[in-house]
C-alpha cells in the first residue's frame, strides 16, 4: 500500500494511524486523519524531519560506491533539517521566492502559456493528438524558477532528468540494478550542482555569503531542483487531467461563477503531487491514542488528510470553494511548510486559466500514469484529442 497510497485515498477501512509494513520489512506508522497529521507537522521538536530525504529502499553498496565516487552528500538543509540552521537557510531561500517576486512573474508566464495553448490550439484543430504534460507542463516551473533564482547553465532536459532520477532514487522501490543506474545519473549531476555552488551567484552567493557550507548550498539546490520544480510539472499535469472530467467546473470557469484560485486550491485538495511525508518520533508519545516509540517512521497521508470528512464537506466531490477546501496540506504545515507555495499557486493559476478551454470538446487518450512512489505521484504524459479524432480504442475521459 505505501507505494500506492495516492491510488488508495477512498478506501474507507483505514484507522486513524495504522501499523504498515514496507517492501524491505520495516514498519511504519501510518497517519491518516487531518488533525493528526497537521498536529506532527507543527511539532518539529517531537516528530523530527531528519528522515525526509532517506531512501526509501536502502542503498546496495554497489550504488553507494557509484554515489560516493561523485561526491554527493546530502546534508540536514531544508526538508530534512532539525538543526539550528534551518530557520536561515530557510529565510534566504524563502526570499528568493518572495510573493513580490513572483507576483513581478505572472505576467511573462501568462504570454507565454497564452502561446503554447495557441499552439496546442491550433494542432488539436488539426485532429493531432497532443500530450499537455510534455508541451505544456513539464518545464514551466523550471523555466520560472531559473527567473527567479540563478541555476547551472545545463540543458532544461538534462534537469528534468536529473530530477526524476532522484525522486526515483530516494523515493521508490527499486532493484539494486535500477539503484545503481540512478544513483549513475543523479551523482553526476550533482557534481554540477556542486561546481556551481562554489562559483553561482544569486540564491548560491547568498547562502555563502551567510557563512554555509559548499555542501549546503549544493542541498539546496538540489531540493529546489528536486522537489520545487518538479512537484508543481506534476501538479500541473494531474490538475488538468482532473479538470478534463470536470465539465460543470470549466463552464463555470468561462462564466467567471468559479474562482481560478478556487479550482487551484481544490485541486491541490484532490491532486496533490506529494501524497505522503515522513517524520521519525524523538521520544517515547502517543498519537491519536496510538503509542509511537522513539524512532519510529510515521508515514503522513497528505492525499487522505486532504478528503478528511471531519474539514471538508463533500471529501470526494471536486467542488472549488466548498468548505474545507483551503485547508489541505498539500504544502506541510508548521516550520517545514513549503517555501515555494506561493509561486505554485501562481504557476497553477496561470495554467488553469488560460489552458482549461483546450479541455472543452476533446477525449483522454492516454490519462497520466504515475509509478509506484512512497510520496511523488510523477505522471508521465497527458494525451488528448479532439473528439472526431480520437479511437474509441483505450479512449478514457
Amino acid at each position: 500500500m505505501l507505494f500506492r497510497s495516492w491510488a488508495q485515498v477512498t478506501d474507507p477501512a483505514w484507522p486513524d494511524v495504522a501499523r504498515v509494513p514496507d517492501h524491505v520489512g520495516g514498519t511504519h506508522l501510518l497517519v491518516t486523519r487531518h488533525a493528526l497529521v497537521r498536529q506532527v507537522l507543527a511539532d518539529p521538536v517531537t516528530y523530527r524531519p531528519d528522515n525526509a530525504l532517506d531512501a526509501v529502499t536502502p542503498m546496495p553498496a554497489t550504488a553507494l560506491r557509484v554515489l560516493a565516487g561523485h561526491r554527493f552528500r546530502l546534508p540536514p538543509t531544508l526538508a530534512n533539517n532539525s538543526g539550528a540552521n534551518h530557520p536561515q537557510i530557510r529565510a534566504i531561500v524563502a526570499d528568493a521566492l518572495h510573493p513580490a517576486r513572483v507576483a513581478a512573474q505572472q505576467p511573462w508566464l501568462t504570454t507565454l502559456v497564452r502561446d503554447r495553448v495557441a499552439q496546442i490550439g491550433a494542432t488539436l484543430a488539426a485532429g493531432t493528438p497532443v500530450d499537455l504534460y510534455a508541451d505544456l507542463a513539464a518545464d514551466l516551473p523550471l523555466l520560472v524558477l531559473a527567473r527567479l533564482v540563478e541555476l547551472p547553465d545545463a540543458p532544461v532536459d538534462a534537469v528534468k532528468e536529473f530530477a526524476r532520477a532522484a525522486l526515483e532514487l530516494f523515493w521508490a522501490p527499486l532493484d539494486p540494478d535500477r539503484q545503481v543506474a540512478l544513483a549513475a545519473e543523479v551523482g553526476r549531476f550533482h557534481r554540477v550542482l556542486r561546481d556551481f555552488a562554489a562559483t553561482g551567484g544569486g540564491l548560491a552567493a547568498e547562502l555563502r555569503a551567510a557563512g554555509h557550507a559548499p555542501d549546503v548550498v549544493v542541498g539546496a539546490l538540489f531540493f529546489l531542483l528536486v522537489a520545487g520544480q518538479e512537484t508543481t510539472s506534476q501538479f500541473l499535469t494531474l490538475l488538468l487531467h482532473r479538470l478534463a472530467g470536470e465539465p460543470t467546473v470549466r463552464a463555470g470557469l468561462r462564466t467567471g461563477e468559479v474562482a481560478v484560485a478556487d479550482v487551484v486550491e481544490e485541486g491541490l485538495r484532490l491532486e496533490p503531487p506529494i501524497v505522503t511525508w515522513r517524520r521519525v518520533a524523538a521520544t517515547d508519545t502517543t498519537l491519536g491514542g496510538t503509542a509511537v516509540p522513539a524512532g519510529s517512521s510515521l508515514v503522513l497521508w497528505l492525499g487522505r488528510a486532504g478528503r478528511d470528512p471531519a474539514v471538508v464537506e463533500s471529501p470526494d466531490e471536486f467542488r472549488p470553494g466548498q468548505r474545507g477546501s483551503r485547508r489541505h496540506l498539500a504544502f506541510g504545515a508548521g516550520a517545514h511548510r513549503c517555501v515555494g507555495d506561493v509561486l505554485a499557486r501562481m504557476e497553477a493559476a496561470v495554467v488553469v486559466a488560460e489552458a482549461a478551454p483546450l479541455l472543452d470538446g476533446v477525449t483522454v487518450v492516454r490519462p497520466p500514469w504515475c509509478p509506484d512512489n512512497l510520496t511523488f505521484r510523477m505522471p508521465d504524459a497527458f494525451v488528448i484529442a479532439p473528439a472526431r479524432a480520437s479511437s474509441t480504442e483505450g479512449a478514457r475521459s
